[in-house]
């Protein structure tokens, strides 16, 4: 007995849809890939220039602090409490302008758009006879704009010396469009 031959009319055109989706889920698969490489680059990206802005402000406050240190003749008694801390550090005129109290120390930075900052206050004690302290405060850049990366160190003068506090300000303390 001979077997029945099956009509190829039911098959036809299986093969077209099939290769259509595989081509489409390639095409999903390989978007994902690109988008997850694009995504990690600007995030490297975007790390090595805060690298670049902290490294930039860290010098510029190892700098500013052995300035002050030199600043001070001999230490005075043992530091006693302090008064408010000074806030001059928090005004964009300290920073940027005619009237800018900040020193910049080096005149070109290779690693940023800008050479970096600090702003070195006084930070007197409440009693006369105590030592004071100063705040100081340093700020770099990064290559690209708007990347800035801010430092402070607080040193306190006394008889054994000065005693040094690091803290790192994470935003921006004055805003790009305030005074």
């Amino acid at each position: 007995m001979k077997k029945p031959i099956r009509s190829r009319r039911g098959s036809r055109g299986i093969a077209l849809p099939i290769v259509l989706v595989m081509s489409s889920m390639l095409l999903v698969t390989a978007a994902a890939w690109l988008e997850a490489a694009l995504v990690s680059a600007r995030t490297t990206t975007s790390l090595g220039e805060r690298v670049q802005a902290f490294h930039s402000a860290d010098s510029a406050l190892i700098r500013c602090a052995g300035i002050a240190l030199e600043t001070v003749a001999e230490p005075g008694s043992p530091t006693g409490p302090l008064t408010a801390e000074p806030n001059k550090w928090r005004l964009k005129a300290s920073f940027e302008g005619a009237s800018a109290s900040a020193v910049t120390l080096f005149a070109s930075w290779p690693y940023g758009i800008r050479p970096p900052q600090c702003l070195i206050e006084a930070w007197p004690a409440r009693t006369t006879n105590q030592a004071g302290a100063f705040l100081i405060t340093a700020r770099g850049f990064g290559r690209i704009v708007g990347n800035e990366s801010w430092l402070q160190q607080e040193i306190e003068m006394g008889e054994h010396g000065a005693v040094r506090h690091w803290r790192r300000i994470v935003a921006r303390p004055f805003q790009q469009g305030s005074p």
